[in-house]
């Protein structure tokens, strides 16, 4: 059976190892829990190349990964493609994989977001901070009433949270 493509991408990206670097990853568990219409999850340790082709055919994406200078509990704001060194990299920037979608095919990238939640300790072996896991909370909240309840156009109001 063909894989249907959902309109809506939510990709999420971090080391579980890392403390709060796990953000990404645990809100890709909390994700995968719900029901999200039209929503699909993907999740990596990093953004690589090979990942504009999980952009095709998509609606819009958003972007979910932790940040150590994000506004507590989270800011989501619309990204466009930007050419950067991060290609040539082992990770890649979410503005820089837009940017080679639209290269490799020659269209314009969907209309794409980030969501950086903000984290406080990614020391390797440590487990997600208590604020940290606080301020997931609040952006699993945010994110579900995003894709539940908002048209296309509203998404761009909401840029600045």
């Amino acid at each position: 059976m063909p894989h249907t493509v959902k309109p809506i991408l939510i990709f999420t990206w971090g080391n579980p190892s890392r403390g709060d670097d796990a953000i990404g990853p645990q809100m890709y568990e909390r994700l995968t829990g719900e029901h999200l219409d039209g929503v699909e999850l993907l999740t990596d340790f990093q953004l690589q190349i090979e990942h504009t082709m999980d952009l095709e055919s998509r609606e819009r994406i958003v972007f979910i990964d932790a940040s150590v200078s994000a506004k507590a509990p989270f800011e989501f704001y619309r990204i466009e493609p930007v050419v950067d060194d991060s290609y040539t990299t082992h990770a890649m920037s979410p503005e820089s994989l837009l940017a080679t979608y639209e290269k490799v095919n020659g269209a314009a990238a969907p209309p794409a977001y980030m969501l950086e939640v903000r984290g406080y300790g990614f020391e390797l072996g440590q487990p997600i901070s208590e604020r940290a896991g606080a301020n997931i909370a609040d952006a699993f909240g945010f994110i579900r009433e995003l894709v539940a309840g908002h048209a296309a156009g509203d998404w761009d109001k909401l840029s600045g949270c």
